[in-house]
């Protein structure tokens, strides 16, 4: 399968994605920053999505850029990946509107760690078609962060934690856990991942 095709549509996909989002942020009825401020928790919400996006989509731009072939499992699952990405304006939207209500926070976390297990199975299925042919490419995968955060035990021990009992003492925790993952992801990528072209 042609990848550039592939990397397109991801990326349009991803595009109405964040557009989405930002139409979800009401125009205040008062000129008035109070008035602006009513919608901050929205607000924290949709920055903290477009962070998600923003970190998702380098890190995917990354291994596409690194495969040398995209296979029919490779194409299924990248939908997999977007279409859990695509919830992401409805969760951030109740997310942002009930910030401190514990099944909304659970549901925009319960979306993030869809999306996790969705990016698991892409980047693995990438690993596994250049393993043969082009093991640098693979070893490249394996070496990435957010590889190896999504593949150890204590990342997913956390999770379960996360979801079973901390969202319900302080909802906006799953916020502050997606952030922390999040930055971590954004700051410590791999060498060469502002070099490929």
């Amino acid at each position: 399968m042609n990848k550039g095709r592939v990397e397109a549509f991801t990326d349009a996909v991803i595009a109405i994605v964040m557009t989405i989002m930002v139409l979800e942020f009401k125009t205040p009825d008062q000129p008035t920053f109070k008035a602006l401020a009513a919608n901050g928790s929205y607000l924290t919400a949709y920055l903290i999505s477009f962070l998600f996006i923003g970190v998702a989509w380098y890190n995917h731009h990354y291994m596409f850029t690194l495969t040398r072939r995209v296979t029919k499992r490779i194409y299924w699952l990248n939908n997999l990946w977007l279409l859990s990405m695509s919830l992401l304006p409805v969760a951030t939207a109740w997310a942002g509107r009930f910030i401190s209500q514990a099944q909304p926070e659970l549901f925009y976390f319960l979306i993030f760690v869809l999306w996790a297990l969705a990016y698991i199975a892409l980047s693995h299925a990438i690993v596994v078609a250049n393993q043969g042919d082009h093991p640098e490419v693979s070893a490249k995968i394996r070496h990435m962060l957010v590889y190896r955060l999504h593949t150890s035990w204590w990342f997913w021990v956390i999770t379960v934690a996360m979801a079973g009992l901390i969202v319900f003492i302080w909802p906006p925790l799953s916020l502050v856990f997606t952030v922390i993952e999040l930055i971590l992801m954004a700051i410590f990528t791999t060498d060469d991942s502002d070099q490929l072209v």
